[in-house]
Order: structure tokens, then sequence, then C-alpha cells
């Protein structure tokens, strides 16, 4: 999940070492990245809410990538992350890259309120915080009503994203079991913690103290606001030993000026940040469900690759390792203390695609950091 570019930066090594190995390829890959994966826009008229509110003049955001085969058999979907958009993910897509678009059709999807979709900062109708608040399952509704009306898709082989988007991904999977093979979470969570619960509120929070945020009508920039959210997304996204280990004391001062220097934004956009965690905040498939935990685990049908860091201090991995045992799928642990950032410092992207190949040949293991990372 963002702190917003720190994660686009640091989680681009999920490629792994496979990336530098085919140059040809990676070269073709951006010519053929050229041609394809352009933003688009579908047009999808109301969008009703699992609340039975409606977002009007709906509009979704998406990328694409590679043909569908003759089977339409080969089609992956991958939403975006908190803050981010599918400019960030399209680094992850390419011949020996996590997802191959030679041989998949990759579906990139702007989540809602990413400021690309429908978002409170772009809509005309209802703007800021008259934008109805919204859950991942709309979010997946949406993604849904995108594949089938849009893109006539009645299957996908796969469905995976990274933290928000690895929220989506659980979604997916108890919402629409038969509608994929395989899904893949990483760094993602079927049910917020009350420690994730308190991270996204004191960021809320942070945001709605600046002078500047008036009732979410403010035009000027929300300085201090945006600074004190990114101190706090700063001091989660990784944990306590990553952080010692890679800032000094007499840094620090430097350091955490970058930290509030690097977000910036109004009223606006902040309301786009706040309608996206309040989204988290509510997250409980289980209960969505009316099921307990492992009820909900077995009525998953799909092949299931979770992913996980015990370090995360952003999205507490505990539900997702407890779902996924339920379940008996393998778990994918990154013993790294980069946190929430482990699939920029352990490189997960090959076992990924070896995954979205052939499910059964891979099975639960521990990636440990290099040393000296």
């Amino acid at each position: 999940m963002k702190t917003t570019l720190t994660v686009a930066l640091l989680i681009g090594t999920l490629c792994g070492a496979a990336q530098s190995t085919h140059a040809q390829g990676a070269a073709q890959a951006a010519k053929e990245q050229s041609a394809d994966g352009a933003q688009q826009i579908a047009a999808l008229g109301d969008l009703k809410l699992r609340s039975g509110t409606v977002i009007h003049d709906f509009r979704l955001g998406y990328r694409t990538f590679g043909q569908l085969n003759a089977a339409k058999s080969n089609a992956i979907l991958w939403p975006s992350w908190l803050g981010g958009t599918t400019q960030d993910l399209v680094q992850f897509v390419g011949p020996d890259k996590v997802v191959d678009n030679t041989k998949y059709f990759v579906v990139l999807v702007d989540a809602i309120g990413d400021g690309i979709s429908s978002s409170p900062s772009n809509s005309s109708t209802q703007a800021r915080l008259a934008f109805p608040e919204f859950t991942i399952r709309d979010m997946v509704e949406s993604e849904h009503r995108l594949a089938t009306e849009v893109l006539h898709l009645t299957h996908l082989h796969a469905v995976m994203g990274i933290s928000m988007g690895g929220m989506q991904t659980f979604e997916w999977v108890m919402a629409y079991p038969d509608f994929m093979d395989v899904g893949v979470p990483m760094a993602g969570s079927p049910q917020s913690t009350s420690y994730d619960k308190l991270l996204w509120t004191t960021q809320m929070d942070a945001l709605r103290l600046d002078p500047e945020w008036k009732g979410g009508q403010g035009t000027h920039p929300m300085t201090g606001g945006f600074a004190l959210y990114g101190e706090i997304g700063t001091m989660n996204v990784t944990s306590p030993a990553y952080r010692v280990a890679h800032t000094n004391p007499q840094d620090f001062e430097k350091f955490i000026e970058g930290a509030r220097k690097e977000l910036a934004g109004n009223a606006a956009t902040a309301c786009d940040a706040i309608r996206q965690r309040e989204a988290i905040n509510a997250l409980d498939i289980p209960a969505e469900f009316g099921e307990t935990m492992e009820q909900a685990a077995k009525s998953v049908h799909a092949k299931l690759l979770v992913v996980i860091s015990p370090a995360d201090h952003m999205v507490n991995p505990t539900p997702a390792a407890a779902f996924a045992g339920m379940m008996g799928a393998a778990v994918l642990t990154l013993d790294s203390p980069c946190g929430h950032l482990s699939l920029g410092c352990i490189s997960a992207g090959p076992i990924v695609a070896k995954f979205l190949a052939d499910p059964t040949s891979v099975q639960s293991m521990t990636l440990h950091e290099a040393a000296g990372h």
C-alpha cells in the first residue's frame, strides 16, 4: 500500500532476477506495452453499492496487455493497491516478469477511489464527501462488471493483487468462487485487525486535523496533515528493525523531512485517501457472508497462493495465514524486516509466476532475505 511512491519503487523487485536474464525479451515487452496497456475508462452507468447507495456515472479505469486465447482461459485480473493506480502495476507485466503477457491476457484495474476510476476527487456530481462510502466488495463488484459487461469474460485464470489488491483477491474468491482457477493475494487480508484499523484511523485523523481540511471542502494544500499522514505511513510500512538498520540517528532529520514531503494534496485528494481507508477498515469477509473464518475458507474453490510477511506492520498477516491454513492453501512466507515492503526485498516473482502456470507445483515455503540486503 502506498506510503505512495515508496511502495511502487521498493516492490519493483517482486519481478526478481529473471528480469535481467532476457534483455531482448524485456525490450520486446516494452514495445508491446507501448502498443497495448494504454489507460482505458469503462463507463458503467450507475454502480449500486452494497449499502444501497449509488455512485452515479460510474467510470472504471483499466489497462489490458496481451491477447485472449481461443478458449478464453488465460485472463488474469490484477487490481490496484491503496492509493496506487494501474500505472504502478505495469512494471510487473511482460516476458520474464511476474505475469507474461505473451501467455496471458492481463487486465489491470484501477480500484474505486484511486483518482483514476470514479473517486471523491474527480466526481462531477458526488464530489468529495458527497461521494458515498464504498467497500472492498464494491470494488470487486465493479471489476466483475468490467470483466463480464465490457470484456465479455465468463471466467478468469487468476485474480491477484498486492496489499489492498490482495484484499480484493480474497473478496473475489469468496464472492465468485467459480469465476477463477487461482488467486494470489500478496500482503493482503480477508479481515482487518484492530491494529490495521488503528493505523488507518490514525492516518485519517491526521488529515482531518489539518486546518485546510475544512470538512472536506478545502482547496489549499494540506501541508501539515499530509506530512503527519506520511510519517505514520513510513513508520508502519517497514519494521522497527528495518528502520534501525537503514537510518542512522544522525541522519534522522533528513530522513523525516523526506517522509513529510513525499506526499502532498488538498482536501479533494484527502477524501480519496479517507474513502479507501474506510473501505479497508470495514473489511471482514467472513462476517459479510455470515460465516466463520473456517466456513469462509472452506467455501473457496480456487487454488490459492497466499503471500505474507510476519514483519508486516501495515496489513497484519494473521488473518491471511489463518485463512490459508483453514483451506489448506500454499503459503509463501517472506522472512524479512522489510515488512509490508518485503516483496521489494525478496524476489517472490518467479514463484508466483510458477504458481500461475501450475498451481500444483508450489508448496508452502519460506524465503529468507539475502544477507546484506
